[in-house]
């Protein structure tokens, strides 16, 4: 690996910082990675602004204090981060990054993830300065507070300029590495060798320790390795604090040496404090990599500036406080009020607006180009990347009769991915490691690989918690891609802050969970969900299907897909059940509905999902017999019942009728809202037992004697 000789900067200010700027330069012969400050080929060299070194660190400095000031008046934030990566922030801002600040959402922009969500105010700083307009300067000073658009942690539904949504460490990252996947497979369909590419951008992230050491990253960073995305640059603010102090109290590892195993190019500036040429340096050669991602380790000083925090936790996640801030402006030598940029500095970063337009009036020219020559391909492109979906594309879905062959809805399943596959282009994913299982393989396409990125399977390995990352960041590239991932129901629990994400970040994922309760058998309780269904209905904006028989799955499929603003959890069964008279694709999109009704009111109500359904089904048909009037309810959605309106909830579930019964093979937590006082729940209340399935549903009294014995003790009551 190339090796770059540096001379090293000395710190500009005095202080604090110049004492401990030897602990931030390890000896660099302990690592292979490239070190890189003011020299690098000249091939990659990035020009350097027409602007004086003073008025570059007056820049920088105006990042620190607009962060430092709107901590200070919110009494609470992290501003350590921003005053450590503020060169950082210049470079990439004023330097390198294709962006457009008065059209934020430009399709061929650069993506900036702040995987260190916590120092936010970094990045609102920069929006602010270049000349985003949801970012004002009345919005930095109502940082954190009630209405505005600068929250605690970056959120992308909220703020213009924000990818995705930061702040559990580790999963801006994975989410990085999603926006690259995209990018990698949108250049790989569209761009042709005689034209201008139409899609060519970077993903740039700044992460931290913290993001480091959680292990999801660590997934995450192993695919980007094993895919080769040359398009994504991550910057490492390697400043060695966390909340509990200094990083050697448990985190001591290479962590250069860790990602060159991982596959990535790994360049060091050792000062990234004050050595804006060596950034510029190292942005220059991490872009000229084209076969393997980028992480540039830049050594920083947390709170640089501060003479009394800095390099302490204390700037970690307090703000400086009155003393503190004055003693850092100072230091620095910032003489201006709070909140006051100087106008040079404007100048400098709002020159971003100008650039950025004829940046993507270069664009639009190489996409007129595109079209002239590549009319039906341009059609294509203009289609996927509206986000709109094509026409009457729910005519793929099939429809089943009840003598139709019983199958697990996980076969429903495959066979839903398959019609679907070829009418919507932008439909892409796969499972962690479990395809045969979990029969998510398209077999319209090859897998997503090195050198054969247009194609549209991805095979995610035993990564369940990285997978749904990284879908989020496919999702939130806003190219039209459709993501689904697949692993068994029970493994939810390694992604589950990944899904919480895609609820919290609108990003329409769908999640296709097999094995779905103690169904799979032999397997036994560690691998037999029963809480995971309640858990997911706790979940705001989270779509929880339990779909019974085909009709049921080509409904779920409609709702997933349809519905890009939310995800979808799909729980599908390993074992086989019948296609139920009345089932539907519509009664899907409901929530609930009836499929056995009666004349006049009912005695009972049977309520069941997935293939419990069946023994309500079953139950109704022996209570008949006995004179009984049954309603049998269909409940594959609680979410959309409750989106409906308060008669047609009526309608299915009358107030009058206090006699209901719901069987589920999983935990009653959650069913007493539709049961009522009188109400019973055929499920479980255990973790399991490892036999065949229907031992299990036997033993577990999940039967349709079951069923009709609860039936009729709320009858009694």
């Amino acid at each position: 690996m190339q090796t770059t000789m540096m001379k090293q900067r000395a710190p500009a200010v005095a202080g604090k910082q110049a004492n401990v700027l030897p602990r931030i330069a390890p000896k660099v012969a302990r690592s292979r990675c490239a070190i890189v400050a003011q020299a690098a080929p000249a091939a990659a060299k990035v020009a350097a602004p027409a602007i004086s070194r003073d008025l570059v660190d007056k820049c920088i400095n105006a990042i620190r204090f607009l962060a430092v000031d709107a901590i200070n008046k919110s009494k609470s934030g992290h501003p350590g981060m921003p005053m450590g990566c503020a060169p950082m922030g210049y470079v990439l801002w004023n330097e390198v990054m294709k962006y457009n600040p008065k059209n934020p959402s430009w399709f061929n922009r650069d993506r900036f993830v702040l995987s260190a969500g916590h120092g936010s105010m970094f990045q609102y700083s920069m929006l602010h300065l270049t000349g985003y307009e949801d970012v004002s300067l009345d919005q930095v000073k109502s940082f954190r507070q009630w209405g505005s658009k600068t929250p605690g942690h970056p959120e992308n539904f909220l703020t213009s300029g924000v990818e995705v949504t930061t702040g559990p460490l580790g999963q801006g990252i994975c989410n990085a590495v999603g926006l690259a996947v995209a990018e990698a497979h949108m250049a790989a369909r569209f761009n042709k060798p005689d034209c201008k590419p139409i899609v060519d951008h970077n993903t740039y992230c700044i992460l931290g320790d913290g993001c480091m050491m959680e292990g999801i990253s660590n997934e995450a960073c192993s695919l980007a390795g094993h895919w080769g995305l040359g398009k994504l640059i991550a910057l490492y603010d390697d400043n060695k604090i966390s909340i509990d102090g200094h990083t050697d109290i448990s985190f001591t590892e290479d962590v250069a040496k860790r990602y060159e195993a991982l596959g990535w190019h790994v360049i060091h500036v050792i000062n990234g404090n004050t050595d804006v040429d060596g950034l510029r340096a190292a942005i220059a050669q991490a872009k000229a990599v084209k076969d393997k991602p980028t992480l540039i380790k830049v050594s920083t000083l947390i709170g640089f500036g501060s003479p009394n925090k800095a390099d302490t936790h204390d700037v970690h996640g307090a703000p400086l406080g009155a003393e503190e801030t004055a003693a850092t402006r100072k230091n620095l030598g910032w003489d201006h009020p709070e909140f006051e940029v100087p106008q040079d500095v404007y100048d400098v970063f709002r020159s971003a607006i100008q650039r950025g337009a004829a940046e993507e009036a270069e664009w639009k020219a190489a996409c007129a180009e595109y079209a002239a020559k590549y009319p039906k391909e341009w059609a294509e492109f203009q289609a996927l990347t509206s986000g709109e979906l094509p026409a009457n594309w729910e005519s793929a879905l099939p429809v089943f009769k009840p003598e139709d062959k019983q199958l697990a809805t996980r076969q429903h399943s495959q066979t839903m991915l398959n019609a679907l596959a070829p009418v919507l282009p932008g439909l892409v994913g796969g499972s962690a490691d479990l395809a045969p299982s979990n029969l998510t393989l398209m077999k319209i396409s090859g897998d997503f690989q090195k050198g054969s990125y247009a194609e549209r399977n991805i095979r995610f390995g035993v990564r369940e918690h990285a997978m749904g990352a990284i879908c989020n960041g496919i999702a939130l590239h806003k190219s039209g891609l459709i993501p689904y991932c697949a692993t068994f129901f029970i493994f939810t629990d390694y992604m589950r802050n990944a899904m919480r994400m895609s609820a919290l970040s609108e990003a329409g994922v769908v999640y296709v969970m097999t094995h779905d309760s103690i169904g799979l058998g032999e397997d036994g309780p560690t691998h037999q969900p029963i809480e995971q269904l309640a858990s997911f209905r706790a979940m705001p904006n989270m779509l929880m299907m339990r779909p019974a028989g085909g009709n049921e799955t080509a409904g779920a499929y409609k709702v997933a897909v349809a519905n890009r603003k939310r995800p979808t959890t799909i729980a599908l069964s390993r074992q086989n059940m019948p296609n139920l008279p009345n089932t539907s694709i519509e009664g899907v999109a409901k929530g609930a509905y009836t499929i056995k009704e009666v004349e006049g009111t009912p005695d009972v109500i049977l309520m069941g999902t997935g293939s419990e359904l069946q023994f309500a089904w079953d139950a109704a048909a022996a209570l008949e017999k006995e004179g009984k009037k049954v309603r049998v309810v269909s409940f594959p959605c609680w979410e959309l019942f409750e989106e409906q309106s308060a008669e047609y909830k009526e309608s299915v579930l009358p107030a009058a009728v206090t006699a209901r019964v719901s069987v589920e093979a999983a935990t009653s937590f959650g069913w007493a809202r539709y049961l009522g006082l009188k109400g019973k729940h055929v499920g479980i209340d255990d973790f399991g037992a490892s036999a065949p399935a229907p031992v299990l549903y036997e033993k577990f009294g999940i039967t349709t004697a079951h069923v009709i014995e609860a039936a009729k003790q709320v009858m009694a009551a």
